[in-house]
């Protein structure tokens, strides 16, 4: 068993970790993961999700399920991305899910530098996710989620490779874009996703 440390019934009482995963994407959603973890647990291995293989984060993912307080994700799908931006699309899915958690912590810890409003304290911790073991947790559920979710959706929008690089923009996915151009669940204002406008010339007859 391990101890958690500054995660849970710390003299600040008990404390939830939140962080997100698909912000760099060109397709699918943000998924934000919060997690409160027990007082004491048995997480072998427990650190950010992006140093682990799939095969350890899938393990990981259902014992932090089967031993949390809590746990909830949230989302922020490709349209409310184009239209609000994709920082405060992520901002909000880390607040939809603080706020579908069963248990309210006293205090909240957000990988990254960037806060959402909320009326509970909040300190935002820039790699957190490889420093305070409940933000390891959310972002294993994040990206596991995530990881999912984008092979189902490569059946639903089959020839991107979303099941291979889960929306990111690899020279693969970018290929595809520009044979098929995007669909519905593409981020239509990011980069390499709509072609670039061409730059218009000036033409005159006879010159």
């Amino acid at each position: 068993m391990f101890s958690q440390k500054g995660c849970t019934r710390a003299r600040d009482g008990i404390r939830a970790g939140i962080d997100e995963a698909g912000r760099g994407c060109l397709a699918g959603p943000v998924v934000a993961g919060a997690v409160i973890l027990p007082p004491e647990y048995d997480l072998p291995g427990l650190t950010d999700s992006k140093k682990l293989s799939p095969r350890r984060r899938a393990v990981l993912a259902q014992a932090i399920k089967a031993q949390a307080v809590s746990w909830a994700l949230g989302f922020s799908w490709p349209g409310e991305i184009d239209r609000i931006n994709i920082l405060q699309s992520t901002l909000a899915a880390m607040s939809r899910a603080l706020e579908a958690l069963r248990v309210r912590p006293d205090f909240v810890l957000v990988d990254g530098n960037r806060s959402f409003p909320t009326p509970l304290p909040l300190q935002t911790v820039v790699g957190g996710d490889a420093i305070h073991p409940c933000i390891s947790a959310a972002s294993i559920l994040a990206k596991t989620f995530r990881d999912d979710l984008l092979e189902l959706m490569d059946e639903r929008y089959p020839g991107y490779g979303l099941a291979v690089h889960k929306g990111y923009g690899t020279r693969e996915h970018l290929d595809a874009l520009r044979r098929l151009g995007p669909s519905k669940a593409h981020r239509m204002t990011f980069r390499g996703v709509r072609p670039e406008v061409r730059e218009k010339t000036l033409w005159l007859p006879g010159i």
